[in-house]
C-alpha cells in the first residue's frame, strides 16, 4: 500500500502508535493477572485498573489546557517520559502505594484498545497529515489497524513468562521483565517525537487551548456536547470489559494460562485490525453513522451471550465473532467527530469527548471489582453490553441526519 500521500509526521505517529500499542499488549493481559499474584484482592485491582484510567482524564485535560501553549509535540514528548517513569516503578517495586502512583502518573493502558493521554493529540493531528481530505477516513482506519495489529504482536509476548519459568525464572519474576520491555518501548516513542516537525503545531488562527469550548462555533459546541454525554455511556459500560478483566475471567473460570491467552488476545487483535480496513468500505456506502450503529449492536449482544459460555473453546468463539465486530466503529467515530467541527476545533473535540470516556470508563473497573465480588464472575459481561446498546441507540437518533462533507 502506497503512503505518499501522509506526511513524514502522519508516518511518525503511525509508528509511535505502533510501537506504544504494542507494549500496551502485553501489558493489558499480565497486569491483573500480576496483581493476582502478588497477592491484591479482587477490589484492589480493580483499584490500579482504575488509577490507569484516570490519569488518562488528568492528562486530557492538560492536553485542553495547555498542548497549543507549551507545544503539541513538547506535550507528547512529556507523556513518553512519564511513560519511561511508571515502566519503571512498576518493576522495581510492588508497594501498592506506588503502584498506583505509578498507574496515575504514567499513561499505562489496560484496556486492550487505546484510551490515553496520546490518543486525543493524536487524533486532533492526523487530519493535517494526509493531502487529501477524501482520505481522512482512511487515516483513521489505517491509525487504528496498525495499531491494532502491533498491539496483537505485543499480546503474544505476554506468553513469554511461561517460556522463561522452563529456564529457572519465578513468574511474578518472569512478568517484571514484561516491564523492561515496556520501558525501552517508551524510551522508542519519546525518540519519535522528538523528530516531529513544527507543523503539527497549530496555526496562528487556532483558538486557544483552554478548558472551556467558549471558543467554538454553536453547531460544534452541541455535538461535541451530545458526543461527550453518549461516549460516557459507551466507554462506562466498555469499561466493565477492558482486556485486563477479560484477560482475568478467561484465567479465573477456566484455568487458561498466559500462553493460552496470548494467542486468544493476538487472534482478537487481528480480526479486529481486519475490521477496521472493512469500516471504511462500508462506511462509503451506508455512511459513518449508520456502520458506527449497526456493526456496534451485534458485537454488544454478543458480550452478553459470553457470559454464558459453558467452556472454554465456546467463549473463545464467542468472542472472535465479537472482535471481528465490536471496534468497527472506532475509526469511523474519530473521522465522524473530525469531519463534522472545523479544522481548528479538532483538539477541542477530541479532547472533551475522549475525556467524557475516560472519566465514565475509569469508574467500572473498581465496580467490577465489587459486581466480581457480590454477584458473579461473569456479571460485568451483561451489564457492560446493555449499556453499549443504549449507547448505540442514542448515536442512531442523535447524529444520524448529521453529515460530514463527504456525505453531503
Amino acid at each position: 500500500m502506497s503512503l505518499q500521500w501522509i506526511s513524514q509526521d502522519g508516518k511518525l505517529l503511525l509508528g509511535a502508535r505502533i510501537v506504544r500499542t504494542f507494549s500496551y499488549g502485553f501489558l493489558s493481559v499480565i497486569l491483573a493477572i500480576y496483581l493476582n499474584l502478588i497477592g491484591f484482592s479482587d477490589i484492589l485491582i480493580g483499584l490500579v485498573l482504575t488509577a490507569t484510567l484516570v490519569n488518562s482524564v488528568f492528562f486530557n485535560l492538560f492536553s485542553s489546557a495547555y498542548a497549543d501553549k507549551i507545544g503539541r509535540r513538547k506535550t507528547l514528548i512529556i507523556y513518553a517520559g512519564l511513560m519511561i517513569i511508571s515502566a519503571v516503578i512498576f518493576f522495581v517495586t510492588d508497594n501498592y502505594v506506588a503502584l498506583v502512583i505509578a498507574a496515575l502518573i504514567g499513561t499505562i493502558n489496560v484496556t486492550g484498545s487505546e484510551v490515553g493521554a496520546f490518543l486525543s493529540l493524536e487524533q486532533a493531528l492526523l487530519p493535517q497529515t494526509v493531502r487529501d481530505n477524501k482520505k481522512r477516513n482512511s487515516i483513521f482506519a489505517i491509525y487504528n489497524a496498525v495499531g491494532t495489529f502491533a498491539m496483537s504482536g505485543g499480546v503474544l509476548l505476554a506468553g513469554l513468562p511461561s517460556i522463561l519459568q522452563n529456564y529457572g525464572f519465578d513468574k511474578i519474576g518472569a512478568i517484571k521483565l514484561l516491564f523492561l520491555i515496556y520501558a525501552a518501548c517508551a524510551v522508542a516513542v519519546l525518540a519519535i517525537y522528538l523528530m516531529l516537525s513544527k507543523n503539527i503545531e497549530p496555526k496562528d488562527s487556532a483558538p486557544k487551548s483552554s478548558l472551556s469550548l467558549k471558543h467554538l462555533s454553536p453547531k460544534s459546541k452541541d455535538i461535541i456536547a451530545k458526543m461527550s454525554a453518549l461516549f460516557a455511556v459507551d466507554s462506562f459500560g466498555g469499561g466493565f470489559v477492558i482486556q485486563s478483566i477479560v484477560s482475568f475471567w478467561f484465567y479465573t473460570r477456566f484455568g487458561a494460562d498466559l500462553s493460552s491467552l496470548s494467542y486468544v488476545f493476538a487472534i482478537a487483535g487481528v480480526l479486529t485490525a481486519i475490521s477496521y480496513m472493512a469500516s471504511t468500505k462500508i462506511a462509503r456506502k451506508i455512511g459513518l453513522v449508520n456502520t458506527m450503529v449497526f456493526t456496534h449492536i451485534p458485537s454488544n449482544v454478543l458480550m452478553i451471550l459470553l457470559a454464558f459460555s459453558p467452556s472454554f473453546s465456546i467463549a473463545v468463539s464467542v468472542y472472535f465473532a465479537r472482535m471481528s465486530l465490536s471496534q468497527m466503529d472506532v475509526p469511523t467515530r474519530q473521522s465522524y467527530l473530525m469531519g463534522v467541527v472545523g479544522e481548528n476545533e479538532r483538539v477541542h473535540a477530541a479532547v472533551f469527548t475522549n475525556t467524557s470516556r475516560n472519566i465514565s470508563q475509569a469508574v467500572s473497573p473498581s465496580l467490577t471489582g465489587i459486581i466480581i465480588s457480590t454477584l458473579s464472575l461473569s456479571a460485568p459481561f451483561v451489564v457492560g453490553g446493555v449499556l453499549k446498546i443504549l449507547y448505540d441507540i442514542g448515536i442512531f437518533f442523535s447524529f444520524r441526519k448529521i453529515k460530514p462533507p463527504e456525505e453531503l
